[in-house]
């Protein structure tokens, strides 16, 4: 089934998501539903809040689907590491149609534990690593608008009003 995707300025969007200590029938239909609306939107990755939901789950495939095995689930994802910078331009499902550059770790290691229940660990860099860090803001009620520079974010945030009362912005 496919989820509404949440998006800015919705307030939900800045609420902080809690762990989950166990996995769920619950929560791994949502899963299913997240990877099915990831795909669809088309997007990179996609964070339980963006679809209401304060889980500390994300999916994400850099690959948009063109590679079989490039799906991951994480569960409760803990930066743990990370190094370099890089600048990049980012968007985002929840802020459609709006990009910007933000300066992301180049390397991170990352914990997390599997749909199956298994906790591992993930050394990533480039385009995932930058994927797993925005989704993790996610997580921690931060947009990826919110790290731009104050100009950039400012006239993102004017622009996105005038749309919403011209009622072009979903």
């Amino acid at each position: 089934m496919l989820l509404p995707i949440l998006h800015y300025p919705d307030e939900q969007l800045r609420k902080t998501s809690v762990p989950l200590t166990a996995i769920t029938e619950e929560d791994r239909e949502l899963i299913e539903n997240m990877i099915a609306t990831m795909y669809d939107a088309p997007g990179v990755g996609l964070a339980a809040p963006q679809v209401g939901v304060h889980k500390r789950i994300v999916v994400l495939d850099t690959t948009v689907g063109k590679e079989p095995n490039a799906l991951v689930v994480m569960i409760n994802p803990e930066i743990l590491s990370s190094e370099g910078m890089q600048t990049e331009e980012e968007g985002c499902l929840s802020v459609p149609g709006y990009n910007g550059n933000v300066a992301r770790a180049q390397t991170i290691k990352v914990s997390y534990m599997t749909r199956e229940g298994e906790q591992t660990t993930l050394n990533a860099e480039g385009l995932m690593a930058r994927a797993i860090q925005h989704e993790v803001d996610h997580l921690d009620g931060i947009l990826f608008v919110d790290r731009l520079s104050p100009l950039k974010r400012d006239m993102i945030k004017r622009k996105i009003k005038k749309a919403i009362r011209q009622g072009a912005y979903k």
